[in-house]
């Protein structure tokens, strides 16, 4: 833990700023521009107290009122231009701040978007969705409040350090004793609200976690009843949060006081110091103003910097979890350079699998020396229990996952040399679960991929039987679906998605259980619709339905990630094997519910 924190609590850790800088390139005009605006302001405040100190002591003791019109003059221009320069300075820094947040975002969603899917089996989607928005809109704030701002407080603060040594080297010692205390106060402070910070961000992220899995588990909470439970475990995550921010209110509370305790004790310090100078004839009456001014002006930027200090904290605490994520190399290897040019699958694709092992965790193998051939043009399906592996055979054809060892051929070509998004694109999937992005139906057919047209998706929608269904929607083609579909039936779902899967056209076509969860009457038209879908295609289905499989070429069984049995289905039912168990089972079964109905 302690490590943790000296990674993430250092305000200026010189690889992170670099990191965000090197964001900053692209738009190094307004960045200039924005330091300029900086460095003008820091040099200008400071001028005011010498300017009114030469009032006192020159034009008002000389009852001089045309040179005290003009210098009050002198200090409402200088004010004016202040004001300008300020809001220049805060719309080029903002502006500046949102572009490179909105850069900034798009590098780690693009970047989640290429991450292997081993990766998200084990990082919480609450999390990534804290590190792409949260985290994102937490860094903001180096820009519009951190950086820029730091250095011209630092400007400033060495300004006013020279010019009131130059007025008087000794009160400015005087002054100074106190700076200590202010230093310790501002150290404690800035420790304690750094800590707080990063609680406040570490259950900010659990809280997405939390409710994004609840949100997607909703079923399963009311089916067994567990609403209870779930708020109480929600609000236990709340408090920790509700406290993590009530200590930063404690910490702010404390030390804003005390400043002004330590601010008002150099005040006293100057006037006690000041005033006998003055009557020894050592100080003019307008050093003294200038020097309460500049007291004013030199505890306000260090006020202000501790909580800018603390800013830039949380801002480095969130640009560490992003690049951490940025960082992450879990990518397939992408190497491949066989692409349409040399293999344009215009027509079915063979497949070999050669003694492939595979394993999500290395002590625990998914797959143990799988050979199988799948000659083009035929179909070929893969039964057995849960878990035996059938889907991670899949997941490997199209490189979701990378096999531990063997060999995967397409067309004779290991699946490694193809360019990625060449391979995938040919290997269209429809799974089990189908899922439906918010957006209209043809949309969700497309992809948004705008090579296809809208009377290609009509025709695929027609040829899969899904077109007399859509056009009795609102809208038919141009119909909202909502999130996960969850406005249509899961038959009109899956219809969608073989849909989907015609109208990419695929050299090889993956049925992954993919009617296993609808009606009888709809499984009847998807088994007229797979029928055309897989004329002139290799095909691959998982079922667990064995009456869907009859016409398969050949069916490979599979037990605990082996292969025990392959053959067409006379051949298997005649060895009298693990298959003939499965379909006397799923026989008996069928027949007790046609009786029982």
């Amino acid at each position: 833990m302690k490590e943790k924190k000296t990674k993430t609590g250092q305000a200026f850790n010189l690889g992170i700023i670099k990191r965000i800088l090197g964001f900053v390139k692209p738009y190094r005009g307004s960045f200039l521009s924005s330091l300029f605006l900086t460095l003008a302001l820091a040099g200008l405040n400071p001028m005011k107290p010498v300017l009114f100190q030469y009032m006192l002591d020159q034009q008002v003791a000389a009852g001089d009122i045309t040179g005290i019109r003009q210098l009050a003059l002198l200090i409402l221009g200088m004010l004016v231009l202040q004001t300008v320069l300020y809001y220049f300075q805060n719309i080029l820094t903002n502006h500046l701040a949102q572009r490179v947040m909105r850069d900034i975002r798009i590098k780690v969603y693009s970047h989640i978007l290429h991450l292997r899917l081993r990766y998200f089996d084990k990082t919480p989607v609450g999390a990534l969705q804290t590190r792409t928005i949260s985290d994102v809109e937490t860094l903001n704030d180096v820009f519009s409040q951190g950086l820029v701002t730091i250095l011209g407080e630092f400007l400033q603060l060495a300004a006013i350090l020279g010019l009131m040594f130059y007025l008087d080297w000794q009160l400015t010692l005087v002054v100074l004793s106190s700076l200590p205390l202010m230093l310790i106060a501002t150290w404690i402070f800035k420790e304690k609200v750094k800590a707080s910070f990063q609680d406040v961000r570490k259950y900010v992220s659990e809280l997405n976690s939390f409710l994004q899995e609840r949100v997607s588990g909703m079923l399963i909470i009311q089916i067994f009843g567990r609403e209870k439970i779930e708020e109480n475990k929600f609000q236990e995550i709340n408090a920790r949060h509700r406290d993590a921010n009530f200590r930063s209110i404690l910490y702010y509370s404390v030390f804003f006081p005390v400043v002004e305790i330590i601010s008002a004790l150099a005040v006293a310090l100057l006037i006690w110091y000041g005033t006998g100078n003055i009557l020894e004839g050592r100080l003019s009456f307008g050093a003294l103003v200038a020097f309460l001014m500049y007291i004013q002006m030199f505890f306000r930027p260090i006020r202000m910097l501790a909580d800018q200090f603390n800013t830039l904290q949380l801002g480095m605490v969130s640009a560490d979890r992003i690049f951490k994520v940025l960082d992450t190399r879990e990518f397939i290897a992408n190497n491949g350079h066989v692409g349409k040019e040399q293999m344009p699958f215009n027509g079915p694709v063979g497949i070999s699998f050669k003694h492939v092992n595979f394993s999500y965790n290395p002590e625990e193998p998914v797959l143990k020396d799988i050979s199988f051939e799948v000659p083009p043009g035929t179909t070929t399906a893969l039964v057995g229990a849960t878990g035996s592996g059938k889907t991670s055979i899949i997941n490997l054809l199209s490189r979701f996952y990378e096999k531990d060892s063997g060999e995967i051929l397409v067309e004779g070509i290991p699946v490694e040399q193809y360019k990625l998004n060449w391979l995938r694109g040919r290997i269209v999937t429809v799974p089990q679960d189908v899922f439906l992005f918010s957006g209209s139906v043809l949309e969700n057919i497309t992809l948004n991929n705008s090579e296809i047209s809208r009377e290609q998706v009509i025709q695929a929608a027609k040829d899969i039987g899904a077109h007399e269904f859509i056009m009795q929607l609102p809208g038919n083609y141009d119909y909202r679906v909502r999130e996960r579909g969850a406005t249509l039936s899961t038959g009109q779902r899956q219809l969608i998605s073989f849909a989907r899967a015609l109208v990419y056209n695929p050299s090889v076509l993956v049925l992954d259980e993919a009617t296993s969860s609808i009606d009888t009457e709809t499984e009847l038209l998807i088994q007229k619709a797979t029928e055309k879908l897989m004329q002139g295609r290799t095909s691959l289905i998982i079922a667990h339905r064995l009456s869907t499989i009859r016409k398969a070429s050949q069916i490979i069984v599979l037990n605990k990630g082996e292969i025990v049995e392959k053959g067409t289905q006379d051949e298997l039912l005649k060895m009298q094997g693990r298959y003939y168990r499965l379909y006397q089972l799923q026989q008996g079964r069928e027949f007790g519910l046609h009786h029982t109905s």
